[in-house]
């Protein structure tokens, strides 16, 4: 029978498969009194579930939070969570939360978002294709051959490539029109390029987004080299997409942080989620980060009625 760990890497491995964001968070310091150990982990997902242990409620309100934090910044951070009057104190890196409902241990959480590598189409089978995708690997991208009527380009993807060569070019190209993809290439000379662009159904301003003939100008001749030219000016369009203030680089699959709520009792910063605990009193509903807070506010709703 599978240990607790072992479902849960498979769970994780399941999540990467499927392209799904998730937040892997694991236990590196723990003082006494507490329930967790250094070594535990837990998988924190969009929507808030946590899967796996970390201490007690308390603890897990604050990981949600914060873990929810971090698909959307993208970036890692170590949370401290101690006992002691709500606040938080927020440095590189790190942030330190007090937790008035905590037993008196302290908890100290690595939280490490999961985030699927942007996905490349590249249409075609000639040696070109082939190149960007064996180039595309070492870069991180997701590369998927197709072929262009196959193609099922989507609006998170990072880039379409048609490197087939004068097969079904059109169909390819206009589908990432249409779905937005930020950077569209066409490996083809200038006079051909131009023919094919003049041929697509879609209007001016979007024949103009595709980049042909395709990458840098390096001088490439090889399909090895002609690929590191397209990667190469897909790279630079990303990070001038960085450079420009996007969070996330367009082809990224995006993660918006979600609203929080303060809970009534003991003032903690909860995550605005179906999965934190809450509690629907006339129409509005009330977060709290642990069933103490919340058999606190149920047996006297109305000694909070101003918090809420």
């Amino acid at each position: 029978m599978p240990s607790n760990a072992d479902a849960r890497n498979a769970r994780a491995e399941e999540l990467r498969q499927r392209r799904e964001p998730f937040v892997r968070a694991t236990v590196v310091r723990a003082m006494r009194p507490t329930s967790a150990h250094a070594g535990n982990t837990a998988l924190v997902l969009p929507d808030g579930e946590i899967d796996g242990f970390l201490g007690g409620t308390c603890v897990e309100a604050s990981v949600r939070d914060y873990g929810l934090r971090t698909l959307s910044t993208r970036e890692p951070v170590l949370l401290r969570v101690v006992p002691g009057e709500p606040s938080h104190l927020q440095q590189e890196g790190a942030v330190e939360v007090n937790n008035p409902c905590l037993s008196g241990g302290t908890i100290e959480i690595f939280l490490e978002p999961q985030l699927p590598p942007p996905r490349v189409l590249v249409i075609g089978s000639t040696p070109v294709a082939e190149a960007l995708a064996a180039l595309g690997a070492v870069l991180d991208f997701d590369v998927q051959l197709a072929s262009g009527t196959a193609a099922e380009p989507r609006s998170g993807d990072a880039a379409l490539i048609v490197a087939s060569l004068g097969r079904e070019e059109e169909p390819a190209l206009e589908a990432a029109l249409r779905a937005g993809v930020p950077y569209i290439a066409l490996v083809a000379s200038v006079s051909r390029g131009s023919a094919v662009l003049a041929s697509l159904g879609v209007d001016e301003d979007l024949r103009a987004r595709v980049h042909s003939p395709a990458g840098l100008a390096l001088g490439g001749q090889t399909p090895a080299e002609i690929a590191l030219s397209i990667l190469a000016e897909l790279v630079s369009e990303r990070a001038a997409a960085r450079a420009g203030g996007d969070a996330a680089p367009a082809g990224s699959p995006p993660v918006t942080a979600p609203a929080t709520a303060l809970d009534p009792v003991c003032g903690m910063s909860v995550a605005a989620v179906e999965a934190s605990l809450h509690t629907d009193v006339d129409g509005v509903r009330v977060y709290f980060c642990a069933p103490g807070c919340q058999k606190a506010f149920l047996k006297d709703p109305g000694r909070y009625a101003t918090v809420h």
